[in-house]
């Protein structure tokens, strides 16, 4: 049986969209050149880059006014997957965790706060 979750990425500001290594297999590649009917070299040099030796593939970011930056397809207003059908695996199986560091802290400042709509911002 699998642990319950504590929290609810629904009530959240797609905070995991913000880690700056999101890697990318190739199969996630192929997928992404699908969605967008293009070459897989395209699509890899496009919406990718040089991430590390363990991920040498990592989605590309793009200016967000809560954590700086975000994943390159994060609707900015929705705070929504614009490619969710072609999202990577890396996001196909998030969350794995029973616990968000993010939902606990939004969790303890709305009760600090005394306001249960407090949103934490980074800039």
């Amino acid at each position: 049986m699998a642990a319950k979750k504590k929290y609810d990425c629904v009530k959240c500001v797609a905070y995991c969209c913000s880690y700056t290594h999101i890697p990318v297999t190739k199969s996630d590649v192929k997928r992404l050149a699908k969605h967008f009917d293009m070459s897989d070299a395209k699509a890899e040099k496009k919406f990718t880059k040089y991430g590390d030796k363990a991920s040498p593939r990592v989605l590309r970011h793009t200016d967000d006014e809560h954590f700086v930056t975000s994943c390159m397809f994060l609707d900015k207003e929705t705070r929504l997957c614009g490619i969710y059908d072609a999202r990577p695996k890396i996001c196909r199986e998030f969350p794995t965790q029973t616990r968000c560091g993010y939902y606990d802290f939004l969790t303890f400042e709305r009760e600090v706060q005394d306001d249960p709509d407090w949103v934490a911002t980074t800039n």
